[in-house]
């Protein structure tokens, strides 16, 4: 999805559906994310999902072959993501990867291992098998959490896990918490915004 001035874009945002949703579910918050000079994309996971037929996902989540996939599909993320700009011009530097849900998760997944701008997880969590490493995670990208306190899929003690883990390796956390279930309330979308200018200034055009 192109910026809608005509001009070149800022700046890159790519997201990540969740759990059995698939490139269009994130798409409709473009407007109202109100960022006309930034270029969108919306990768599909690699994974059908089982219990519907448009549904895609980025790992098997049920418990007899949970997080089946994942290793493939950090494998695939993160080549996708390094080409990027050689087909859209724009460098990881101005580049913000989001995610939702499960695409949260992958989000601080892959992105915590890559020169982003910056990291939006909602309604996330950390996977327990990521892959750490010795590294100083204080270069890593800055990343804003978001959860709803009431969020009966992705219970909120995941939100603040991450929150606690993350600041403990020394990543930098803005951390967000709203009276909401698993979803996206518009009072999530001005964070979003002024999170993503926030870290891709137009002084580094």
């Amino acid at each position: 999805m192109s910026p809608t001035t005509g001009e070149a874009a800022k700046g890159l945002v790519v997201a990540l559906h969740g759990w059995g949703a698939n490139a269009e579910d994130l798409a409709g918050l473009v407007p109202f994310v109100n960022m006309p000079d930034y270029q969108f994309m919306f990768p599909n996971a690699p994974y059908p999902y089982p219990y519907s037929p448009t549904g895609r996902a980025w790992y098997e989540l049920r418990s007899e072959n949970a997080y089946q996939g994942l290793v493939e599909s950090r494998q695939l993320l993160h080549k996708w993501l390094s080409s990027l700009e050689g087909s859209t011009g724009i460098p990881l530097s101005r580049t913000v990867l989001l995610g939702f849900s499960q695409g949260a998760a992958m989000t601080m997944d892959v992105g915590l291992h890559l020169p982003l701008a910056g990291l939006v997880a909602l309604s996330g969590y950390l996977h327990p098998i990521a892959d750490m490493g010795q590294r100083d995670f204080t270069t890593c990208p800055p990343i804003l959490l978001v959860h709803g306190r009431q969020d009966a899929v992705v219970p909120i003690e995941a939100g603040e896990n991450a929150k606690t883990t993350l600041e403990t390796l020394g990543v930098r956390v803005n951390y967000h918490e709203f009276d909401m279930g698993h979803e996206i309330r518009p009072q999530v979308l001005p964070l979003i915004r002024n999170f993503v200018l926030g870290v891709t200034p137009s002084s580094g055009l």
